[in-house]
């Protein structure tokens, strides 16, 4: 995958360094966001496009910050208005390659209704959701995502309201490519950048994100080395849904149409029985019972969960474009401006 030339531009030789700013990095140490600012950087020199194609664009919030670190074109925005913005961006340049960095927060609460509607028209973008279940900027209140319960600054008694699913939002707002990563993991997260930017249209990549100030260890139980095994999933394309510390847990589909996990070796359970994963399946349901797992009962589904071709918006844009102008007499500004009642004045 990361041998890819994802565009048809010339191929450069960059490094990762060469996508790092002149500016101090200002997270907290230990804070999930180095990881993903280093799987970005790794990502965008696999991808052999020259920087200036590149537009990193984010709302507000501690991720936010990102378009500082990038030797790259960026855009730090205003809160929630990231998806706005990068879709006018990649509208009037299709060209550009965009990355929007957002948190659960300002993509969920007051950006939901533009990160929908993103999704939607299809932009070809890919949206970096950093889900750490809690305001981190604002120091410590609850969030969209934040689990039932959480006690916050806000919630002094435990929140009661029922979080959202990102992937579960995403999906009934159409996507097409949904992925999800964790911030420790590096290498995926890269694959899963490439992966998205090689998708035409809207790729999101959700990123459980450790906050280690307000919210540490809201992703202890799949990222513990003594657990993380039992509780991850990585999906690849085309392969059977096999985990575990010993590789002999998988998920079988139940008659109730909901998701099993079984052992393998265990009351006749052989691997030709585990679900084989089909990312381009057109048909949304399973992507929604994979997003849907949580650990205990179920291992989190990592990878890439739903990647289906459809046209971008871009596509259909430029294309309604000269559909139009090849049965329009106008075909420029000169020719509208002297189109119709015209005069001149001397």
């Amino acid at each position: 995958m990361t041998d890819t030339i994802l565009k048809s531009h010339s191929p450069v030789n960059l490094t990762p360094k060469d996508f790092k700013s002149d500016q101090e990095v200002r997270w907290c140490p230990g804070c999930g966001d180095h990881g993903v600012l280093n799987s970005v950087q790794k990502a965008m020199a696999a991808m052999n496009i020259p920087k200036e194609k590149f537009a990193v664009i984010s709302g507000i919030g501690c991720s936010s910050r990102f378009p500082y670190y990038m030797d790259t074109y960026g855009f730090h925005t205003i809160h929630g208005r990231a998806a706005a913005v990068a879709s006018g961006v990649k509208s009037a340049n299709p060209d550009l390659e965009i990355i929007q960095v957002s948190g659960d927060g300002d993509a969920l609460a007051i950006g939901g209704n533009h990160f929908i509607h993103a999704i939607r028209r299809n932009i070809d973008m890919t949206i970096l959701l950093f889900n750490n279940e809690i305001y981190g900027l604002t120091k410590g209140q609850y969030s969209p995502t934040s689990k039932q319960g959480m006690v916050t600054k806000t919630s002094p008694f435990g929140t009661i309201e029922q979080p959202f699913q990102p992937a579960e939002l995403a999906l009934g707002a159409q996507s097409k490519f949904y992925a999800r990563s964790i911030d420790t993991n590096i290498k995926l997260t890269t694959e899963l950048i490439l992966a998205g930017a090689k998708h035409k249209g809207t790729s999101i990549i959700e990123v459980l994100q450790n906050c280690v100030i307000y919210n540490d260890g809201a992703h202890t139980l799949i990222t513990d080395k003594e657990t993380k095994d039992d509780f991850q999933l990585i999906l690849h394309h085309g392969e059977r849904m096999i985990f575990g510390k010993n590789r002999n847990k998988g998920l079988v589909l139940g008659g109730n149409g909901k998701l099993i996990v079984v052992t393998i070796g265990e009351f006749g359970i052989t691997e030709q029985d585990i679900l084989v994963h089909d990312a381009h399946n057109p048909d949304p349901h399973m992507a929604w019972l994979l997003s849907n797992m949580s650990a205990p009962e179920y291992p989190v589904a990592l990878g890439v969960i739903r990647d289906v071709a459809a046209l971008s918006y871009e596509e259909k844009m430029v294309q309604q474009i000269k559909d139009v102008q090849a049965v329009s007499s106008i075909k420029c500004m000169d020719d509208l401006l002297n189109s119709g009642d015209t005069w001149e004045v001397k």
